[in-house]
């Protein structure tokens, strides 16, 4: 009955080279993410929409590559207690290609990143945190396809048409037709904190004149709207192997409530400041 379901079967690589060498999709979709999200900040110069000129894009994109990379690899090992392996692997933290890279963590590394930006150009901390607010959708969808491809973060066992029988998911030679079909739930995610996000928020910069009148808020839709599409996808997808529950939680949910915590201040510090100019066009 359960092969009636699509085995997933897809490579990680794009172009393989060797047995672990050769051009991933979850390389591919970072590359992609920020390239996409530079020339949206292109777009919001071009439109006197931001503060942001277009010739500090390219520095700032790459403050956010080191904050994304860096925040996210440590956030996954200490947040998901990767560094479990270090005693047998002291290199696993620098393994980016093999994934393992936690978002929770990359925010707070955008967010430091954001902070030395604004302090060295001299640009408003919370306008940068509107405009990244605005493209992080488009990185996140992309991330959560490369998951799926990867076969990684599957969901939990389910009998819905669309689902996925992911072989990883069962112990080494387990027969196909012994394997429970399970809800790919990488997709849902993709769906739900990149595209749906993503619309939202571009939704919200280009229709309406919140980022421009009220720094900050935002960033704080952003934070709660996100934790909230987290904490729903988190319901289909397996707890990582492992991993204790927090307070009858997973982590994902668990350290979701701090950014609803951080996007209330943020929307809640917007609205009792006077309103912002309008950057000249």
């Amino acid at each position: 009955m359960f092969l009636a379901y699509w085995v997933h079967n897809l490579s990680p690589f794009l172009v393989q080279f060797t047995d672990t060498i050769g051009i991933r999709y979850y390389g591919l979709a970072y590359l992609l993410g920020f390239v996409g999200g530079g020339l949206l900040l292109h777009a919001y110069a071009r439109a006197g929409r931001s503060r942001l000129p277009s010739a500090l894009v390219p520095d700032f994109i790459i403050a956010l590559v080191i904050g994304v990379m860096v925040g996210g690899r440590l956030g996954s090992f200490f947040l998901y207690e990767g560094w479990r392996t270090l005693g047998t692997d002291p290199l696993a933290l620098f393994k980016i290609w093999q994934g393992g890279m936690a978002s929770h963590g990359g925010f707070i590394g955008v967010a430091v990143a954001i902070a030395w930006f604004a302090h060295r150009q001299r640009i408003g901390y919370l306008h940068l945190a509107d405009l990244i607010a605005s493209v992080t959708g488009l990185g996140l969808l992309l991330g959560r396809i490369a998951n799926f491809i990867n076969g990684e973060l599957w969901g939990k066992v389910t009998d819905v048409p669309w689902a996925v029988i992911f072989p990883d998911s069962a112990p080494a030679g387990m027969p196909l037709e012994l394997i429970a079909p399970r809800h790919p739930s990488q997709l849902y995610e993709a769906a739900l904190e990149g595209a749906l996000l993503l619309a939202l928020m571009q939704w919200r910069f280009w229709r309406t004149e919140v980022a421009a009148r009220q720094p900050g808020r935002m960033a704080g839709e952003f934070l709660v709207a996100y934790a909230a599409v987290r904490m729903l996808g988190e319901t289909f997808r397996e707890p990582d192997a492992g991993l204790s529950l927090i307070l009858g939680l997973s982590r994902g949910s668990f350290y979701s409530i701090f950014l609803i915590g951080m996007g209330l201040l943020m929307i809640w510090r917007s609205l009792r400041q006077p309103a912002a100019p309008r950057p000249a066009a």
